[in-house]
C-alpha cells in the first residue's frame, strides 16, 4: 500500500469555508468550480493565478454540474435549479422533497448519459432514514432511484458505466450497484467498502481511468484510493480532519483537488488546523475522467 504524507499536500487556496463541497473541473475554462454550502458561496478557482472568485448566493447550493448549453444545474436546499453565474440567478426546476422540511439535497453529479443525480440528507430532527437518491434527465423529469437513507454521499460511476457507487455517511459502508447507462436503472445493491472504527465516514468521491475510487473520509484525516475489488492501495494523509470531496483537474486531469470543512470547529480546533476550510491539491500518479455535463 502506498502512503502519501500530509507534507506533500499543497494549499491551492487558503480559506475558511464552512462546508466546501462539489469540486468540478471545467476543461473548457481550465478552472475549478466548487461551493461552500453553509457559507452560501459559489466559487470559481483559477489555478494559473491562484485567484478564487466567490459569489454569494441566497440559497444553499450543495452540488453542481456544468450544462452542455452553458451555466449549471445545481442541487440546493430547495430542490433542483439552474444557475446562471454571470447573473447570479437561480431558476427553479422542481423539488421532489418539498414535503420534507427537515431534508435538503447534498451530494450530486452527472452520469455519462448526461443525467444529473443527487441525493438528499436528513438535516434536522430525528435521524430517520427519510432521504433518497434522485436523477433528472433532459426533459427535467426527476425519478427516485434509491431510498431509506439518511445522508447521501460518495456518488460515482466506474469508467465502463457498469457500476454506480453510493454511500450513506451515517452507515459505515459504500455500496455498489449494477448500472444501466441507457435506462439509468440501478440494481443488485451490495457492499463495496466496509469501514473500521478508525476509518472515519464516507463523503465525496472521484473515479480514475483505472476504475479506482478515491474517497474523502472525514474524521480520519485521509483520502483513500480503492481498487475495483474494494482494496485500499493508496492512503493520502491530510493536514485537516474533515475532507469533504475530491476531484481530478488540471490539463492532464492528474491534479487531485480536495474541498474541506471547518463547520462546528471550536477555537482550539481551528488553531490546530489552520487549513480547515481551504482548497487543497496534490499531483498524483493517476488520471481522472472528464466530468460529464447535463444535457438538459
Amino acid at each position: 500500500m502506498h502512503k502519501i504524507s500530509k507534507s506533500e499536500i499543497q494549499c491551492s487556496y487558503r480559506n475558511r469555508a464552512l462546508l466546501g463541497e462539489s469540486p468540478v473541473w471545467s476543461e473548457n475554462e481550465n478552472c475549478l468550480y466548487w461551493v461552500d454550502i453553509e457559507g452560501r458561496t459559489f466559487n470559481k478557482f483559477d489555478p494559473l493565478t491562484s485567484k478564487n472568485i466567490a459569489t454569494k448566493t441566497q440559497t444553499r447550493i450543495s452540488a453542481l454540474a456544468l450544462r452542455e448549453t452553458g451555466g449549471f444545474i445545481v442541487a440546493t436546499e430547495s430542490g433542483f435549479q439552474f444557475y446562471n453565474l454571470h447573473e447570479n440567478r437561480l431558476t427553479q426546476i422542481g423539488d421532489p422533497e418539498d414535503n420534507k422540511p427537515n431534508n435538503r439535497f447534498n451530494d450530486g453529479r452527472c452520469d455519462r448519459a448526461g443525467r444529473f443525480w443527487a441525493g438528499t440528507m436528513v438535516e434536522k430532527g430525528n435521524q430517520e432514514p427519510n432521504a433518497a437518491l434522485y436523477s433528472i434527465d433532459s426533459n427535467l423529469k426527476y425519478r427516485k432511484k434509491h431510498e431509506n437513507i439518511i445522508l447521501a454521499n460518495g456518488l460515482a460511476w466506474s469508467p465502463d458505466n457498469q457500476t454506480l457507487y453510493f454511500a450513506d455517511t451515517r452507515h459505515p459502508a459504500v455500496w455498489a450497484f449494477d448500472f444501466d447507462l441507457d435506462s439509468g436503472s440501478i440494481s443488485n445493491k451490495r457492499i463495496f467498502i466496509e469501514f473500521g472504527i478508525n476509518d472515519g465516514v464516507p463523503d465525496g468521491a472521484a473515479i480514475d481511468t483505472d476504475g479506482c475510487y478515491w474517497l474523502a473520509q472525514p474524521r480520519s484525516s485521509k483520502i483513500c484510493r480503492y481498487t475495483p475489488d474494494g482494496r485500499v492501495d493508496t492512503v493520502i494523509e491530510l493536514p485537516i480532519s474533515k475532507p469533504t470531496m475530491c476531484a481530478f483537474g488540471g490539463p492532464s486531469l492528474n491534479t487531485l483537488y480536495i474541498t474541506t470543512n471547518s463547520l462546528g470547529f471550536n477555537k482550539k480546533e481551528l488553531e490546530n488546523q489552520p487549513l480547515a476550510g481551504s482548497l487543497l491539491s496534490l499531483e498524483v500518479n493517476a488520471q481522472g475522467l472528464p466530468e460529464p455535463k447535463f444535457i438538459g
